[in-house]
């Protein structure tokens, strides 16, 4: 039996970390990130020495999932050499799974590299399949170039799970055929209530969809089935009669999923947040470089875990369009 030494005030087993390798990205979702995004100085984010020590100190501390995101982490210098270090863990045993999630983008430049290392599955964000569509939602990306990443990641053995925005107006009709496809593919998929977040160039209340409607759309033409699958995360999971496939929901506005929250984020600036939905945070950048050894790192973090909140805030404001966390998804890690 495991040995947490992580237990937050209301009794949860932090065992799930996410860490943001960069706020950086080579795209631009309208419902992430504004079109002239200014990203923080270099000087600011953790070396990729820091970020092993910090992980493997939470791995210490009873993490047994980490995975890294970003931004997009797979854009972050040198990567790889983070993976590989991590990669130790699983070799060891102290770590059950080290996942990434990725827009895609450079998955045929390194799915094989992360099969190697033992990630085993990846999730991948694409809101459409459609090629103009996706442009227009990412500004600058390409679905050609991600749909070859995707085949690269399959061929290297890597399960493959799709995560969709629900955005009502752009992909609400698409989303029933998105699933048929990822369900054809033998790939999960993972639609995803957008969050207030960060400014952006887009008006929220706008883009919002509600998953509880999406499902009754969705119960028209497919057999939806409640089930008690877990990753590890946020998602409810229903099984779908007609494709034999899983479909998952993460619905922070409509239904939270706070009451069993394993999970804290590290941004790549080293700030602990403990919550999402919240904007209380630890520093453990400076208890990081104060000293070699890792006493401090550790009380830091045993401080800031009874901090946990019971849950988030998280609200779409139609009076004043301004989000409830002001920092950006891209910062914190999605």
């Amino acid at each position: 039996m495991t040995q947490f030494s992580m237990i937050d005030p209301f009794g949860r087993a932090i065992d799930y970390l996410r860490v943001s390798v960069t706020d950086r990205c080579d795209f631009r979702c309208v419902y992430c990130m504004a079109e002239d995004m200014t990203f923080l100085p270099k000087r600011d984010l953790l070396s990729l020495e820091e970020l092993d020590r910090l992980c493997t100190v939470f791995i210490e501390k009873g993490v047994r999932r980490l995975r890294l995101t970003g931004g997009e982490p797979l854009v972050r210098k040198n990567i790889m050499h983070l993976v590989r270090q991590l990669s130790r863990h699983l070799k060891s045993g102290a770590l059950q799974e080290l996942t990434l999630t990725s827009n895609g983008s450079q998955l045929e430049r390194f799915a094989a590299e992360l099969a190697d290392c033992g990630v085993r599955r990846i999730n991948v964000s694409i809101d459409t399949l459609d090629p103009d569509k996706f442009r227009v939602i990412t500004r600058w990306g390409n679905l050609d170039k991600v749909m070859r990443g995707i085949e690269a990641a399959e061929a290297a053995g890597l399960h493959v799970k799709l995560n969709a925005v629900a955005l009502k107006g752009f992909n609400e009709d698409e989303l029933p055929e998105m699933l048929r496809w990822a369900h054809g593919r033998g790939m999960d998929m993972t639609v995803i209530e957008t969050m207030p977040m960060g400014e952006i160039d887009a008006d929220r209340t706008d883009q919002y969809l509600p998953l509880s409607l999406l499902r009754a759309q969705l119960e028209q033409q497919f057999t939806l089935t409640d089930i008690p699958f877990k990753t590890g995360g946020p998602a409810r999971y229903v099984e779908i009669a007609e494709t034999g496939g899983r479909l998952g929901f993460i619905t922070p506005m409509t239904h939270n999923f706070c009451e069993s929250c394993n999970r804290v984020r590290i941004t790549c600036t080293g700030m602990l947040y403990m919550c999402l939905g919240q904007d209380d945070s630890a520093d453990l950048r400076a208890a990081l470089r104060a000293s070699e050894g890792n006493e401090l790192l550790s009380t830091a973090i045993d401080e800031a875990i009874g901090r946990k909140p019971k849950g988030h805030d998280f609200i779409i404001d139609r009076r004043t369009n301004r989000p409830s966390v002001s920092r950006h998804m891209s910062v914190t890690g999605g």
